[in-house]
This record gives C-alpha cells, sequence and structure tokens, in this order.
C-alpha cells in the first residue's frame, strides 16, 4: 500500500486532514438529522474560503469550499 501510494516518510498531520473529516462529519450530519445541518457546512466552506484566500491561495482549495459552499447553499434552498 505504501508503495502504491507513494508514501516514504511516517505520517504528518495535516489541514486538509481536518477538511476532510469535517466534511465526512458534515454529510453524516445531514443525512441523519436532516438539511438543515447545511449551516454547519456551510459556516466551515466560509471559514475554509476566507483562509484560503489570506494564507494559501490554492486553485484547488478555492475550488474545493467555494463547492462545498455552492452544495450547502443548494441544500439549505431544499429546505425551505
Amino acid at each position: 500500500m505504501k508503495k502504491f501510494f507513494k508514501i516514504e516518510k511516517a505520517y504528518a498531520f495535516e489541514w486538509n486532514d481536518l477538511r476532510a473529516i469535517i466534511q465526512v462529519l458534515n454529510v453524516i450530519l445531514i443525512m441523519k438529522y436532516g438539511l438543515s445541518i447545511a449551516w454547519f457546512g456551510l459556516a466551515i466552506a466560509v471559514f475554509g474560503l476566507i483562509k484560503d484566500f489570506v494564507t494559501t491561495r490554492h486553485i484547488n482549495d478555492i475550488v474545493m469550499h467555494s463547492s462545498g459552499a455552492v452544495l450547502n447553499i443548494y441544500f439549505l434552498t431544499l429546505l425551505t
């Protein structure tokens, strides 16, 4: 497995690991408790966008957070 994923050193925590966990948690909460939890996902996406524009400015991070924001806004429109 290490060879397939080209893992050459010990695991090091990255912020994207936390983002992935929060995104999975958001999906689970929406499935379990309904679309109103999309406010949580929208807040996370907006804070992520702010962080992306202030610090890293990587296109892939901005696209990821923008798509998360759009998806959660869509869920909120379904709620009404």
